[in-house]
């Protein structure tokens, strides 16, 4: 067998595993998008059941969710505001702070990134009780604000977008300052075109992550007007009765903001991936 012909069958293989794994991936979407056409009863007597039936589904689960009844589109809104407000405050200070620590030469810079990479390294649970605390003083518990800004600066983030500028040519900083811009019309008027992909690949997981987010919005918030998705689809499930009516039908929702940040941006996802693994 020749070099091209290992090539190729190599390239199939890989094609054909990677589409094993997608499928697998998607299972579990298919059977909660079939599932959330069905009733609590149906679900425990037919169990994995992945056949569609006509005659045992319906639309009733999702009526439920917007009947005047119903808070679920409260949390949607909730969930909505806080990840739009959290993704664009966060992306703005992050990359300003992992441009300067990139793309600037001074005193304490090695030891400022040391410090971002010690806090990536912290764990929530032992950052929570002094960021309680300090919201309780702020006075912004049960608000958005408690919400978003104990990390609307992701260190995370500021690592991403540092080892993104370090790839970048500083002679265009140079010919921004020969050109007569201040360092803030070179940021915004010269490198953050450039830094384009970065900010498509750090939007989409930022939002990602603040969607998902459970434990520190189930701290903060106290309403039950104010919660957001994660939060509300939990507190179906209770010791006293489970709503798997609204609770399926309800994350099938919730699935699809995410999905169309992605395919709106997967270019620049995977472009700033790509991009910010291989050089710096």
């Amino acid at each position: 067998m020749g070099i091209k012909s290992k090539k190729t069958v190599g390239a199939v293989l890989i094609i054909v595993f990677f589409a094993i794994v997608s499928v697998a991936m998607l299972f579990p979407l298919y059977y909660m998008f079939l599932a959330s056409f069905k009733s609590s009863k149906e679900l425990f007597r037919s169990g994995m059941d992945l056949r569609i039936v006509p005659a045992l589904m319906s639309f009733d689960n999702y009526k439920l969710l917007f009947t005047s009844k119903s808070i679920y589109l409260s949390w949607y809104k909730n969930s909505l505001l806080i990840v739009i407000l959290y993704t664009v405050c966060s992306l703005f200070f992050s990359s300003m702070v992992g441009y300067a620590l990139g793309a600037y030469r001074f005193k304490g810079r090695n030891m400022i990134f040391v410090m971002v990479l010690f806090v990536m390294m912290v764990p929530l649970e032992i950052l929570m009780l002094p960021l309680y605390k300090l919201t309780v003083k702020m006075g912004i518990i049960n608000t958005y604000a408690g919400v978003i800004l104990p990390f609307v600066v992701s260190p995370m983030a500021i690592f991403f977008f540092r080892q993104f500028v370090t790839g970048l040519s500083k002679d265009f900083i140079d010919a921004g300052r020969i050109d007569g811009c201040t360092e803030y019309g070179i940021f915004f008027r010269i490198m953050a075109p450039l830094m384009k992909p970065a900010f498509g690949a750090m939007g989409i997981l930022l939002a990602m992550q603040n969607w998902n987010s459970l434990v520190w919005p189930l701290i903060v918030l106290r309403t039950n007007s104010m919660f957001t998705l994660p939060i509300g689809l939990s507190s179906l499930l209770t010791p006293y009765g489970n709503n798997y009516d609204v609770l399926i039908s309800g994350a099938v929702l919730a699935t699809i903001p995410i999905i169309i940040l992605f395919l709106l941006n997967q270019r620049s996802f995977i472009s700033g991936l790509t991009t910010g693994g291989v050089k710096g």
